[in-house]
């Protein structure tokens, strides 16, 4: 599987060449499936934040609206009451699948329960774009500052597909406590590397090769 793990969606011509780049081929040739399912564990966010994303009407995150050939919801927690055979054929025939922000442990929870998580791997062609929590629930460790929705199993682990951890929204005006000195203290707490991205960055992932895209600012932190 390929990534595009960003802050806020493809906020700029960088990041958006990026993703073409992942795609092999024009957006609007290709079929989108977005997941919704982080937003609902979030304790600030309600279905309203569902629907913008599902809908393309949240413009400081840009992802449904991009143009693509044909956008279908994917939600995770309706899943296991289907069963794969149901699914599966849903997710191998999408191009792209586009996850929303929200909660990074309750999206982990969601795509191990449902099956999505053991799919991946087999997904070689298809590009896994993120937003914020969509792009945290791929790293090891999300850190205890941003464990909100507890997991039954405790703890700050993600699905670990990627070396690194992601501390987004960096200097964001809204969130005041963002500053790369509390994403330093942070990554502190870590066992691996960490990026510190603002919404203007993404990091790029194919195979073993890495690629921070930005045009913002971004930092490297290590242990």
């Amino acid at each position: 599987m390929k990534l595009l793990l960003t802050s806020a969606g493809i906020k700029n011509p960088s990041i958006h060449a990026a993703l073409l780049d992942l795609l092999g081929k024009p957006i609007a040739d290709a079929h989108a499936l977005c997941i919704p399912t982080a937003g609902y564990g979030h304790p600030h966010t309600n279905p309203g934040h569902a629907w913008r994303f599902i809908s393309g009407l949240e413009p400081r995150a840009p992802m449904t609206e991009l143009g693509w050939k044909s956008v279908g919801v994917l939600e995770l927690t309706a899943l296991p009451s289907l069963g794969p055979e149901r699914w599966t054929p849903w997710v191998r025939d999408a191009d792209v699948l586009l996850v929303n922000g929200g909660d990074a442990l309750y999206l982990r929870h969601w795509m191990r329960a449902s099956g999505l998580a053991d799919l991946l791997p087999s997904l070689r062609d298809t590009v896994w774009v993120g937003l914020s929590a969509g792009s945290m629930v791929m790293t090891p460790r999300i850190g205890e500052d941003f464990v909100g929705w507890t997991p039954p199993d405790g703890g700050d682990e993600a699905l670990g597909l990627v070396e690194f951890s992601i501390f987004p929204h960096l200097d964001h005006p809204d969130l005041p406590w963002n500053t790369l000195a509390n994403a330093r203290r942070w990554a502190e707490g870590l066992s691996g590397p960490a990026y510190a991205i603002d919404d203007e960055t993404a990091i790029k992932v194919t195979d073993t090769k890495v690629e921070v895209v930005s045009e913002g600012r971004w930092t490297l932190l290590r242990p």
